[in-house]
C-alpha cells in the first residue's frame, strides 16, 4: 500500500476558520482511491508567553471548559550574544540530547513545535513520553510548552511539489521560528532554534530571517554554566572527529549492516531471523535468541558475530554454515576485566583477534579449550551473526570512570571509559574534562552511536550520583539501573487526590444524602462494618492492600470474605494520577525505602485497611463447605472496619494459643484450616511448590546500617492469606472473562520447553540418579518431591531453587491476544488467573478492580479497558515494571548483604550449581548470595586443571595443599565467605574462596 499527498488548497470559512484539504492518492492491490482530509486552521492558537499582551485576549477554552496556561516567562535568560530569548527544539537535538534537556541547569523557556513532537514520538515513544513530561510537569524553573504549529493559520505550511515530508517539516519549524520572533519582537525577547542540522542552520541564515540558529554544542557553549555542563552534550559532532583522526591510526571495522530492503526481503523469504538477543550472564562475548520454529536459542558467538548488539536489542541475525555451529561457553568471561589496559583514544588494530579484544595467553588458552570441547560435545546449537538492528534496547547506564584510562596529569577534556554495572555490557567512552574529579563516583552516562570503525560505543556524561558504596549513590544506581520512576510525584498527579487530605472519612450512613450527593454510587456499596475483618501481613507492612474474615453459617457452611483495598475509587481512569500509576506499573521494595506507584496519602492512609478505621474495599464474598468447595461467590464494593492488624507471626501466635476462643481467633482458625484443604486441593492438581534463596536483612533501629542477615521463615498464616488470595484472584478471573472476554486483565504462565530443564535433567541423571518430569504440572511436581538426599535436608530445596530458573516468566496479558487454552498459569495449575489483591502496589489490579465494577454492573468500564490496543500497551508496560522491580529489590539486597558481611569474614556451607572450565559456582543458602570461584583461586597451577563436560567435574590441585581435588555440581562445600571491593569495577560483592 502507498500514499502520496497530491495537492492541497484553502479556503475561509464564515466563524473565522481556514480549511485546507490534504488531497492523497493510496494505492493498494493495484487500485487507486482518491482521499480528501479537511485540515482546519485557527488565528486563536496562543504563544503562551506571559509576555505577550495580544494572546491572552483571543484565546478559547479547550473541550474542558479551561484557559491554556501562559508559562514562558517575560524576563528568560539573557546571553551577550542573543539578548532574553526562547528556544525552539528540533526532532533530532530532543532525541540525541534529552538527557539534557531534563538537566534542571539548563534549557528553560522552550517551545516545542506540534511537527516535532509528532516526529518524535513515531521515532522514539520511550524519548517522546519524557518530552511530554517535560511539558506536563514543567515547573517554574523549566518551562516548556507545546505549540500547535499545524493548526495555526500563521505558521502552517503547504507541501511543495517534489519536497521531501522532512524538508517538509523542516521548514515548518523555520515558519514557527519565524513567527515567533516576529510577534515576540515588541516585546525583545528573541528566538534561538537549537538544531544541529547543517542544512536547517544554512537554509535559515540564507534567508535573513528574524531568528538566530545555532547548534546544540554552541548554544550549551553560549551558557552561563556552559563549561559546567558541556560533558553532557550527547557524542556524534566530537566523534566524527575523532573517527577520522582514528582512521588513519587504525583500519579495524566492524562488519556493514545490510540495508534495510535486503532485511526486509531476508526477513519475508526466510533467509534472515529477527528476535532479542541476550548476552550470556557467564559469557560477554557469547548471545542468544530464541527464534520460531528452533528447538533450541541461536547462538552468536564472538565479537564480530555479535557485531555491536547490546543485551537486550532487537535484532536481525544470519544463520552461520553448520559446521560453524557451536555449544554453549563452558568458560566464564566477563567485559569488566578484559581489555582493562586498553587506551580509550585508540580505537583497536586489524590484528586484534576475536574481532578486537585483546587476549591474554591464558584467555586464549581457555578459548582454545573451550572450541574443542565444543566440537566435541553432543549439545550443538545453531550459529548466527547479526546483521542488522531493528530497535535499540539503549537507555541511561550507571557506571564508573575506569580509574587507568585517566591521564592524571591532564586537566583539559579528555576520552576516558565508564565500565557499567551490567556485566553483559561493553565499557563505554566519553568525553569529559572532569575525569580526576569523576574519579570513584557512581555516575550516569547515555550511548550516543556505536561507529563501526570503534571498538567501544560512544557516550555522554549525564550526572554524578555521589561516591562509589555509599548508601544513596549505590541505591540511586540500582534504581536507575532497573529503569525505577522514583522521581516525587508531580503537582498535577497531587491535585487528584483528595481535598480533604488525611481527614478524608467514608461516610457513616450510606444513604446519607449529603454523602450520596457527593459519591451518587455510595448507595450501592455494601456495608460489612459488622464482620470480624483482620489483616495479616508483613511486620512493619503500612500499605494494607488486603484483609480476612470468617463466620460459621446457620447451614453450617463457612462465609468467607476478602476484602481489598478500594483504590479506583481514588484513581480515576484518564486522570494524572491514574496515568502516573499506570507508567510505573509497581510499587518496588528495596532493603531500606519503598518506591510507591501511587501518592503515601492513598498508599499507606485512605486506601489501606488500617484497623479500627472505616474503608472503602472490594469484597469477594464465598459460601465454602468443610472441604473448602465453593457452594456461591458474590463480588460488592463495601465499607469494612478491619479489627486488627496481624503481622503473620502474631496471627501465628494468637491461632495457637487455646486460651484466645473468642469470634475474631476462632474465624481465624477456621480460615487456616480451610486454606490447607485449599493448597491440597492445589497441589493435588498438579500446582508447584518452587523456590528462591530468600533472605531478609535486618537494619539497626539507629543508624539505619544493616546489621544482619536471615533466611525469610514462612509460617502457616503465610499460607493461610496466599490461599485466599489465589482464590480471589481465580474467582475475580472468571468473573470478568465471562463479562469482556476480549480484554479481561489476566496473568499466564506458559508450561516451560523441556529443552530449559534439558541441562538441570543431565546433571540430576549423571550425580544423582535422578530426573524432572515435565509431562505436566503434576509430573513436575511428583518428581521434584522426589529429588530427596537423605544426607542432605536442603538438596531438595536447591533442585526447587534451580527448576525456578528453568522456568518461563509468568506475564499480564489481555484475554483476546490468546486462545482459551492459553490461559494457563502452569506452575498454580488453574486454567484462568488474574492479579486483584493488590492495587496499591500493582496497576493490573487497578484495571481488574475497574473491570470486575463493570461485570457487577457497579459503574461503566472505562473505553481504554475495552480497546485492544491500549491494554497491549498497558500489558507490555506493567509486564517489563514488574520484572525491573523483582531486579531492582534482588540487587538491593546484594547490595546490602555485602555491607553486612563486610567486617563478617566466616566460613558458611555452600552449594556448587554450575561447572565451568575455569571455575565454578557457588550458592550460599544462608546469605542467598552466589559465585564464581576463578581456577586462580582454587589452584597455584592452572594449567594441570582439567575439565570433564560429561561429569560436570573440575579437576585441580588445591591451592595452598596441593593436594588434587575433583569438585562436582551438586558438591557441598565449606568456602570462606567475605566483601571485597573490586578495585577495576568498584563493585562490593561477595568473594567465595573453597575451603
Amino acid at each position: 500500500m502507498s500514499t502520496a499527498a497530491i495537492g492541497s488548497r484553502r479556503k475561509r470559512l464564515s466563524e473565522g476558520l481556514t480549511v485546507t484539504q490534504k488531497v492523497f492518492v493510496r494505492s493498494r492491490n493495484g487500485g487507486a482511491t482518491k482521499i480528501v482530509r479537511e485540515h482546519y486552521l485557527r488565528k486563536d492558537i496562543p504563544c503562551l508567553s506571559k509576555a505577550c499582551v495580544k494572546c491572552p485576549e483571543i484565546v478559547v477554552p479547550d473541550s474542558k471548559n479551561e484557559l491554556p496556561s501562559f508559562v514562558l516567562s517575560e524576563t528568560p535568560l539573557e546571553l551577550p550574544s542573543i539578548g532574553k530569548h526562547y528556544v525552539v527544539l528540533d526532532t533530532n537535538v530532543i532525541l540525541q540530547a534529552i538527557d539534557l534537556l531534563e538537566n534542571p541547569d539548563c534549557f528553560s523557556d522552550v517551545i516545542i513545535p506540534q511537527i516535532v513532537l509528532e516526529e518524535v514520538r513515531n521515532r522514539s515513544y520511550p524519548v517522546y513520553t519524557r518530552l511530554r513530561s517535560l511539558c506536563k510537569d514543567s515547573d517554574d524553573k523549566k518551562r516548556f510548552v507545546v505549540f500547535h504549529n499545524e493548526f495555526s493559520e500563521y505558521t502552517f505550511v503547504d507541501r511543495l511539489p517534489e519536497e521531501s515530508i522532512n524538508d517538509r517539516n523542516d521548514r515548518a519549524i523555520r515558519k514557527t521560528c519565524q513567527w515567533y520572533a516576529e510577534h515576540l519582537a515588541p516585546y525583545k525577547i528573541a528566538v534561538v532554534l537549537v538544531t544541529n542540522d547543517r542544512l536547517n542552520r544554512t537554509a535559515a541564515k540564507s534567508k535573513d530571517e528574524s531568528y538566530t540558529s545555532k547548534s546544540l554544542f554552541d548554544y550549551v557553549q553560549a551558557l552561563p554554566n556552559g563549561d559546567e555542563i558541556r560533558d553532557s552534550i550527547p557524542n556524534f559532532e566530537v566523534s566524527a572527529e575523532n573517527t577520522k583522526d582514528n582512521e588513519a591510526k587504525s583500519e579495524f571495522t566492524y562488519p556493514d549492516y545490510y540495508s534495510t530492503a535486503r532485511v526486509m526481503g531476508g526477513l519475508k523469504n526466510g533467509a534472515l531471523y529477527q528476535g532479542n538477543i541476550q548476552i550470556s550472564e557467564y559469557n560477554f562475548l557469547e548471545g542468544s535468541i530464541s527464534l520460531p520454529n528452533f528447538s533450541k536459542p541461536v547462538l552468536v558467538v564472538g565479537p564480530k558475530n555479535l557485531n555491536r548488539a547490546f543485551n537486550g536489542d532487537q535484532v536481525v541475525v544470519e544463520l552461520l554454515p553448520q559446521s560453524e555451529w557451536k555449544a554453549p561457553s563452558s568458560i566464564a568471561l566477563d567485559s569488566e576485566h578484559f581489555d582493562v589496559n586498553d587506551n580509550p583514544d585508540i580505537d583497536g588494530d586489524e590484528d586484534d583477534i576475536n574481532g578486537g579484544i585483546v587476549l591474554s595467553d591464558k584467555q586464549r588458552k581457555l578459548l582454545t579449550q573451550d572450541a574443542i570441547l565444543a566440537q566435541k560435545s553432543n549439545k550443538i546449537q545453531p550459529t548466527a551473526r547479526v546483521v542488522s538492528i531493528t530497535r535499540r534496547s539503549w537507555r541511561q547506564y550507571v557506571g564508573q570512570i575506569a580509574a587507568n584510562s585517566v591521564d592524571a596529569q591532564s586537566g583539559g577534556t579528555q576520552n576516558v571509559f565508564v565500565i557499567l554495572m551490567d556485566k553483559c555490557l561493553p565499557k563505554i567512552r566519553i568525553r569529559t574534562r572532569r575525569a580526576n574529579e569523576l574519579l570513584n563516583k557512581r555516575i550516569v552516562v547515555s550511548v550516543d552511536s556505536w561507529p563501526d570503525t570503534h571498538k567501544y560505543p560512544l557516550g555522554h556524561f549525564v550526572r554524578n550520583l555521589g561516591d562509589v558504596e555509599s548508601a544513596q549513590a549505590e541505591t540511586e544506581a540500582l534504581l536507575l539501573e532497573h529503569d525505577v520512576e522514583y522521581r516525587p510525584f508531580s503537582k498535577k498527579v497531587l491535585e487528584c487526590l483528595p481535598k480533604e487530605g488525611h481527614e478524608w472519612k467514608a461516610p457513616t450512613n450510606l444513604d446519607d444524602p449529603d454523602a450520596v450527593a457527593k459519591d451518587a454510587l455510595l448507595p450501592k456499596r455494601r456495608d460489612l462494618r459488622d464482620k470480624l475483618i483482620c489483616s495479616i501481613d508483613p511486620p512493619g507492612c503500612v500499605d494494607i492492600d488486603d484483609a480476612l474474615h470468617a463466620r460459621k453459617l446457620p447451614n453450617g457452611n463457612w462465609e468467607v470474605g476478602v476484602h481489598i483495598a478500594d483504590v479506583t475509587h481514588f484513581v480515576k481512569p484518564g486522570t494524572a494520577l491514574d496515568g502516573e500509576g499506570a507508567s510505573r506499573g509497581t510499587s518496588v521494595y528495596l532493603v531500606d525505602k519503598r518506591i510507591d506507584m501511587l501518592p503515601m496519602l492513598l498508599g499507606t492512609d485512605l486506601c489501606s485497611l488500617k484497623p479500627y478505621v472505616d474503608r472503602f474495599a472490594f469484597s469477594v464474598i464465598w459460601e465454602l463447605n468443610d472441604n473448602a468447595d465453593i457452594v456461591k461467590v458474590d463480588f460488592t464494593k463495601s465499607v469494612i472496619k478491619s479489627r486488627e492488624a496481624f503481622s503473620y507471626e502474631q496471627a501465628q501466635l494468637r491461632i495457637d494459643d487455646q486460651n484466645q476462643q473468642d469470634e475474631l481467633t476462632t474465624g481465624m482458625r477456621a480460615l487456616l484450616q480451610l486454606s490447607i484443604k485449599l493448597k491440597e486441593k492445589r497441589i493435588k492438581a498438579g500446582a508447584l511448590n518452587l523456590a528462591s534463596p530468600e533472605v531478609k536483612v535486618h537494619m539497626d533501629s539507629e543508624t539505619s546500617d544493616p546489621n544482619e542477615v536471615e533466611i525469610k521463615k514462612l509460617l502457616a498464616t503465610n499460607s493461610l492469606v496466599e490461599e485466599f488470595m489465589l482464590l480471589a484472584n481465580i474467582s475475580v478471573a472468571r468473573k470478568i472473562f465471562e463479562a469482556f472476554p476480549q480484554t479481561a486483565m489476566l496473568r499466564r504462565h506458559a508450561s516451560p520447553p523441556s529443552t530449559n530443564f534439558e541441562m538441570l535433567n543431565e546433571m540430576l541423571q549423571k550425580r544423582k540418579g535422578m530426573s524432572i518430569s515435565l509431562e505436566s504440572s503434576k509430573a513436575l511436581a511428583d518428581s521434584l518431591d522426589r529429588c530427596e538426599d537423605p544426607k542432605d535436608p536442603y538438596f531438595n530445596t536447591l533442585v526447587r531453587i534451580m527448576s525456578t530458573r528453568c522456568m518461563m516468566a509468568a506475564q499480564y496479558f489481555y484475554s483476546g491476544a490468546y486462545s482459551y487454552s492459553d490461559f494457563r498459569h502452569y506452575g498454580l495449575a488453574v486454567d484462568i488467573y488474574t492479579h486483584f489483591t493488590s492495587p496499591i502496589r500493582r496497576y493490573c489490579d487497578v484495571v481488574a478492580h475497574r473491570q470486575l465494577a463493570g461485570a457487577i454492573g457497579y459503574e461503566p468500564l472505562d473505553l481504554s479497558h475495552r480497546d485492544k490496543n491500549k491494554m497491549d500497551m498497558i500489558c507490555k508496560n506493567i509486564n517489563r515494571r514488574h520484572r525491573n522491580a523483582q531486579f531492582a529489590g534482588r540487587a538491593s539486597i546484594e547490595y546490602y548483604v555485602g555491607q553486612v558481611m563486610r567486617n563478617n569474614e566466616s566460613v558458611e556451607i555452600g552449594y556448587v550449581i554450575k561447572v565451568l572450565n575455569n571455575g565454578i559456582v557457588v550458592l550460599v543458602p544462608k546469605f542467598g548470595v552466589e559465585g564464581l570461584i576463578r581456577l586462580e583461586n582454587l589452584t597455584d597451577t592452572p594449567n594441570s586443571s582439567s575439565f570433564d563436560e560429561v561429569e560436570f567435574k573440575l579437576s585441580f590441585a588445591q591451592a595452598g595443599t596441593g593436594k588434587q581435588r575433583d569438585v562436582y555440581v551438586f558438591d557441598k562445600v565449606e568456602v570462606q565467605l567475605r566483601s571485597v571491593l573490586d578495585p577495576v569495577t568498584s563493585k562490593r560483592k561477595a568473594e567465595l574462596l573453597l575451603k
